[in-house]
């Protein structure tokens, strides 16, 4: 079941579900409008052994800290929301990003989706499709959470390898059994 702006706000107040800071102008009638804090990742190609990258080796990143950031043409960045959102173990969430911004050529993304139990920021994959540069300012309404109830609580709610982050976080494939 997807939560109504009503059953959002409900959670909200009884502290059930956390999603901080927030405004109440982001609550939309089927989900929550998330910003883009100001702190962005970038895949550093000089330090790629082979020049390619692997699942089994870290990658690694540049961080550009930041007001604001140009994304070039068919450019991939990671960056994180500036909420910090605390799921119960008996909803997961849909991120998608807004539809006034994928019109402009910019892709946002995050696998698409957020586990039940997961706490954090929710860091964001960027893609700019065009052939021109885009600015995006720290601040600016960029995705949306589309929350879902479960039918009952999650037996193992998620305590991954991203739990608990606070900023951009590459990914940590290497981490996998397999």
């Amino acid at each position: 079941m997807i939560l109504s702006d009503i059953s959002i706000k409900e959670k909200l107040a009884s502290g059930e579900l956390v999603i901080e800071p927030r405004s109440e102008l982001a609550i939309q009638p089927g989900s929550i409008d998330c910003r883009i804090g100001n702190h962005f990742l970038l895949l550093d190609e000089t330090q790629m052994p082979g020049s390619m990258i692997s699942f089994t080796e870290e990658v690694k990143y540049k961080e550009i800290v930041g007001d604001s950031i140009i994304i070039p043409p068919h450019s991939f960045l990671l960056a994180t929301t500036m909420e910090y959102i605390k799921l119960p173990n008996n909803f997961s969430a849909f991120v998608e990003g807004r539809s006034s911004i994928g019109r402009l050529g910019l892709f946002i993304q995050n696998a698409g989706w957020v586990d039940a139990g997961f706490e954090g920021t929710i860091t964001l994959e960027l893609y700019n499709a065009n052939s021109l540069p885009i600015q995006i300012d720290a601040g600016r309404r960029v995705c949306q959470l589309v929350l879902c109830q479960m039918d009952q609580a999650a037996e193992h709610p998620y305590k991954g390898k991203y739990q608990g982050q606070k900023l951009s976080v590459g990914s940590r494939i290497s981490q996998d059994k397999s």
